[in-house]
């Protein structure tokens, strides 16, 4: 049986080889530095402890819905949005605001030095920051399949669901509980407003309606929890 250390090299030399093949693909020079120490880097990064649903799981998650929604998605440059899978989180810190900035900041830096063309390095830097919102304009081809990647988990089955929540309260295991509850209830209710929560026709026929489900039960749980009223 596999130790908890050997599935994490495990997860961590494939998605280095990933890394290395992806770079390999994108960048315009043959003579470049080589690509391992930017997908070490970036690996180190999503493997730091104060990380719980923000982690390499996530990451391994996200590039795996680029995958699945790519051919579903023309005209979308399915590597630039890989790229972007990569970077969207490489800075995160649960108690800071510019989490999005600085690993637009960060991806621009390393894709210039690692020789990524600075059209395709803009374009990346453009969709780390849309995470900030996931809301991409109408035929935004790329915001929409990294949004769409990147929000797959909200429809996973209920206990996958109350796995990620959970997750995303040890990353906030600071705040208070009724300060959290008041946060995340907020977050939960502007999700369920969005017309759309999936821009991709294939994820919106698929995950759409198991994604509602899961944010309006967490919300009537945060409710019932405050004394407050679910959702109508």
């Amino acid at each position: 049986m596999a130790t908890d250390e050997t599935a994490s090299r495990a997860t961590r030399e494939r998605l280095l080889a990933e890394w290395r093949a992806l770079l390999v693909r994108v960048r315009d020079g043959e003579e470049e530095p080589p690509p391992e120490p930017y997908g070490e880097d970036l690996i180190g990064r999503w493997s730091e402890p104060q990380r719980h649903y923000h982690d390499v799981g996530h990451l391994e998650a996200v590039l795996g819905r680029v995958d699945e929604l790519a051919p579903h998605s023309p005209g979308a440059d399915a590597d630039t949005v890989r790229l972007a899978a990569w970077f969207h989180d490489a800075v995160y810190r649960p108690d800071r605001s510019e989490n999005e900035e600085r690993s637009a900041s960060l991806a621009r830096r390393a894709l210039l030095e690692a020789g990524v063309g600075p059209e395709r390095t803009e374009e990346v830097v453009r969709l780390v920051r849309l995470t900030v919102t996931h809301d991409p304009e109408p035929g935004d081809t790329a915001g929409e399949l990294l949004c769409d990647a990147d929000l797959a988990v909200l429809a996973g089955t209920p206990a996958e669901y109350a796995a990620y929540a959970a997750a995303v309260r040890r990353e906030y295991a600071f705040v208070p509980e009724e300060r959290f509850r008041a946060g995340r209830a907020g977050v939960l209710r502007q999700l369920l407003g969005l017309p759309e929560l999936f821009r991709t026709p294939y994820a919106r026929e698929r995950w759409e309606e198991a994604a509602r489900r899961n944010l309006t039960t967490e919300l009537g749980l945060l409710g019932s929890q405050t004394g407050e009223d679910g959702p109508s």
